[in-house]
């Protein structure tokens, strides 16, 4: 069966193309944070997914297609969403990053219970971890590389050929690894701040303890959030970096995962 004994006629090869072409742009838009979030419709999923792959037909030869509702067809568009998902699933990994770090500082501020609903993922996440969210999604913008990364998604056919491209246990490996370094950048992310409210936290304990009239909890966590949020903010510099830094990084994993 085809799509032309569906009733599509001559259009019917052309709209199976596209479609098999679009399965893998669509399936990176879903994993992705920014064009994946809930805030972008569906509607607006497909038909991004489905002109880019009209464009991609144009600008890139096409391979052979597989006969449609066939197991080898199947099994392609399979392998096609597959390879989709990873390249999304890269940079969600990176932006767990801010919200690990976020965590970490919230609750050693005492300001674990200061959540709100994401509106991105529909979660929710502590006040500072969305802080952080909206300054690397600011960054990873500024930068251009949302634009780097569309981009890579079409030379994706160029090097991984539709149709005949394997998602081995290579590529796995790799995302596996930059979720290892996605986890140790949100330590050190938070790891100064931290170090301050420990710091802070210590003091604070020694006074209660040499002036036992005064209220430790009513000293502790004013002196906490005071001095978090003056760590943070001379923090800033050196976290501007470490954003511009993942933005490249995601990039470049997400390019290692379709390298020939």
């Amino acid at each position: 069966m085809s799509f032309g004994d569906l009733g599509f006629g001559p259009l019917g090869d052309q709209l199976w193309v596209m479609l098999f072409m679009a399965t893998r742009i669509g399936a990176a838009l879903m994993a992705a944070p920014l064009f994946g979030g809930k805030t972008v419709p569906v509607p607006v999923r497909i038909m991004l997914s489905m002109a880019i792959s009209f464009f991609i037909t144009v600008w890139l030869p096409v391979p052979p297609m597989p006969e449609p509702f066939s197991a080898a067809a199947i099994m392609a568009l399979l392998q096609e969403a597959v390879i989709g998902l990873g390249l999304g699933f890269v940079l969600q990994v990176a932006f767990i990053v801010p919200l690990i770090a976020g965590e970490q500082i919230s609750g050693t501020m005492g300001l674990a219970l200061a959540v709100s609903v994401d509106p991105n993922s529909g979660l929710q996440s502590g006040a500072i971890g969305q802080y952080f969210s909206v300054l690397l999604t600011l960054i990873f913008l500024t930068v251009g590389a949302h634009l780097l990364w569309i981009e890579l998604v079409i030379e994706s056919y160029r090097m991984f050929p539709a149709g005949n491209a394997v998602f081995g246990v290579a590529q796995a490996d790799n995302i596996i690894q930059f979720a290892g370094l996605a986890f140790a950048t949100g330590a050190a992310i938070a790891l100064p701040v931290v170090l301050v409210l420990l710091l802070v936290q210590v003091t604070t304990g020694v006074i209660s303890r040499s002036a036992p009239s005064l209220n430790l909890f009513a000293l502790g966590l004013p002196a906490g959030l005071l001095a978090g949020l003056a760590a943070i903010i001379v923090t800033l510099p050196i976290l501007f970096e470490q954003f511009e830094d993942l933005s490249g990084v995601m990039v470049e994993r997400a390019a290692e995962l379709v390298a020939p």
